[in-house]
Formats: C-alpha cells, structure tokens, sequence
C-alpha cells in the first residue's frame, strides 16, 4: 500500500515458531525500515490502533506554529522477549505513528513510521492478513490476560500468559542486561501462588 510518499509492505512469514508479519516501511528514498510481529502481537497491535484511530480523529487541526512536544497517544505491548512502543506524534509536516520494536535484553530497536491518515488503510489491510492466515494465535491472544511488565530498582520483570501441551501458565522472568532468569507457574497454581504472596505483604506490614 502507499501512504503519503512511502510504500508499506505486509507479508506473512513462517519459521520454526510459527507464522508472523513482516511490515516494511520504504521511504520515497529507498531507505527501508521493517518490524516483525507474531500473529498474537499483530492483533493486540491492530486493536490498539482502532483506538488510536478514533483519539487521532478528535483532535484539532495541526497547528505548526504551535506543535505539541512528546506524544499525544502512547501504548506499550509486551510479548515474550520483545517490547513494541506505540507512539503518536507531530512535527511540521503532520502527524505520524512511529512503531517500535525492541529486545528486552541488549539495545536492539527496529522501527516504522506510518502516516496518521494513513492508520485506517493500515489497520483495514492488517486485519485482513490476520482473518486470512491467522491459525487461532490472534483470537487467543485477545481473549487472553495481557502480558505485565514491572520495574522495581534496576531489576525488570514480565509477566507472560503461554499455552503448552500440558495447559496455561504463567512465565515470571527477571530481566538485568544481558541476564534473564524465569519460573512458569501452572494456571492450577495461580491462586495459591498469589496467597503466598499476600501472606508475606501482610506480615512483612505488621512488622
């Protein structure tokens, strides 16, 4: 598809661990940024634009004389060891949203800017890849409990919803650099593992 003066290339891939979407972006050029999303990510993706779509309707006309710094519409999506940033912006030539992926261990980020106009057209096509290929990974993920990410001092930690033969679970992975360390927790012991974690609040308070 062409937005503005760029072409956007989304093609659907397969590999080992499954089915996932190319989105390319080339400018006018020649210049080419491209990000990879599994299905599950690309459905969380193509909601969260709807609603992105809508809050960029609202608002008022760009103004160059008088540009807002910083975002005017974020959102973060956590999935496995990556991190995707949503962020709406503007600058003197319009509105755009730029789309980053990254590692959540080293510096990697790959990204793609799409046209604010163009969203609607992006968002029509991305979900019509997803209806046509998808293999059950979308519906799942968005009826799924959204993947958590926490800081506490210079430690981060997700937490990941995952299926395997045996049932869900919950992957609980501490992430510092270049070191991760999980548990998985089966979802029959999500309540009691939670229960724990009060006890200790509870004790640890009336202290």
């Amino acid at each position: 598809m062409e937005l503005e003066s760029k072409r956007f290339y989304l093609d659907v891939k397969e590999n080992q661990r499954g089915r996932f979407i190319k989105i390319a972006e080339i400018s006018a050029d020649g210049r080419k940024n491209q990000i990879l999303m599994t299905f599950s990510t690309a459905a969380l993706f193509s909601q969260n634009l709807i609603q992105f779509i809508d809050f960029y309707r609202d608002l008022d006309s760009l103004d160059p004389e008088n540009l807002r710094q910083g975002e005017l519409k974020s959102e973060v999506m956590y999935k496995d060891d990556k991190k995707y940033h949503m962020d709406l912006k503007e600058n003197a030539r319009g509105r755009f949203l730029k789309v980053s992926e990254t590692f959540t261990r080293g510096y990697s980020r790959f990204q793609v800017f799409i046209p604010a106009d163009g969203m609607g057209e992006f968002q029509h096509n991305l979900g019509e890849l997803i209806d046509e290929y998808d293999n059950g990974d979308a519906e799942e993920a968005l009826s799924a409990p959204q993947n958590k990410h926490l800081r506490i001092e210079n430690k981060n930690f997700y937490f990941d919803i995952k299926r395997n033969q045996q049932g869900r679970y919950m992957s609980i992975s501490e992430v510092k650099g270049n070191f991760r360390n999980s548990i998985l927790v089966p979802e029959s012991g999500w309540e009691s593992f939670r229960d724990v974690l009060d006890d200790y609040v509870k004790q640890v308070c009336c202290m």
